[in-house]
């Protein structure tokens, strides 16, 4: 079931709300970015994000094909969501950082599926081998 949940940035400069179905799953990847910054996310659709305050505080990283738009607070350094295109999974999305969300319960992550990616060998649909460290 969807609920709207309010995030943020550390500093507080880039504030959102999001309308996301935890239930429907969660994803972590072992591609060379989602490492090193432990991404853990949940996939909804543009039209479910709203972004409250800080349009003027993100600044954006891309790298490979640049077709996602890893956005960050440029005051703290915080990244609490991304934007990107997939045609596998319907094209335009946001991808939002469930550590940025300020008003999830722990139960609630805890019951989320989790759905893994071996991003590092480009197999977008196959789970790596080994996921412990994700």
């Amino acid at each position: 079931m969807k609920k709207t949940y309010i995030g943020s940035c550390h500093c507080g400069a880039v504030r959102f709300e999001a309308d996301i179905d935890l239930s429907a799953g969660t994803n972590k990847c072992n591609c060379s970015i989602c490492t090193k910054t432990r991404n853990w996310n949940a996939i909804v659709k543009p039209d479910a994000f709203r972004l409250l305050t800080g349009e003027n505080a993100l600044s954006d990283y891309q790298f490979g094909r640049k077709n996602m738009h890893h956005l960050f607070c440029q005051y703290c350094g915080v990244r609490s969501f991304a934007r990107g295109y997939a045609e596998a999974i319907g094209g335009d999305y946001v991808g939002i950082q469930l550590a940025a969300l300020d008003n999830v319960e722990l139960q609630e992550l805890i019951a989320a599926p989790i759905r893994y990616a071996d991003g590092q060998n480009d197999l977008w649909e196959v789970a790596p081998d080994e996921i412990r460290h994700l």
